[in-house]
C-alpha cells in the first residue's frame, strides 16, 4: 500500500537540437496494493510511452523513482519552473 503520493515531471528543451522532450514518474498503488512506479516519456505534445514497474515494497519503488530523477537531472530535464530563464 502506498503511503504518500509520488509524482514528478521534467522536461528536456533545446531549439538548437530541434529537441522537446517530457518525463514523468509516479508511484501508485495496483489493485493488490502493491506499489507500482509508472514511467511516462516522449515528445512534448505527443502520447509517448508508458512503462511499468511493480514492487512488493514502496521503499523500493521509492528508491528506483530517486534514481531516475537523477539521471534525469544529470541528462539535462528540468522541472517547468527551472526552464523558465
Amino acid at each position: 500500500m502506498v503511503v504518500q503520493p509520488y509524482q514528478h515531471y521534467v522536461e528536456r528543451r533545446d531549439g538548437t537540437k530541434n529537441m522537446s522532450r517530457f518525463y514523468a514518474l509516479s508511484i501508485e498503488a495496483n489493485l493488490f496494493g502493491e506499489a507500482c512506479l509508472i514511467r511516462r516519456w516522449g515528445r512534448i505534445g505527443a502520447n509517448g510511452r508508458t512503462m511499468t514497474h511493480q514492487f512488493e515494497r514502496e521503499q523500493d519503488a521509492v528508491a528506483l523513482f530517486l534514481e531516475l530523477i537523477r539521471q534525469k537531472r544529470r541528462r539535462g530535464y528540468r522541472m517547468l519552473s527551472d526552464n523558465k530563464t
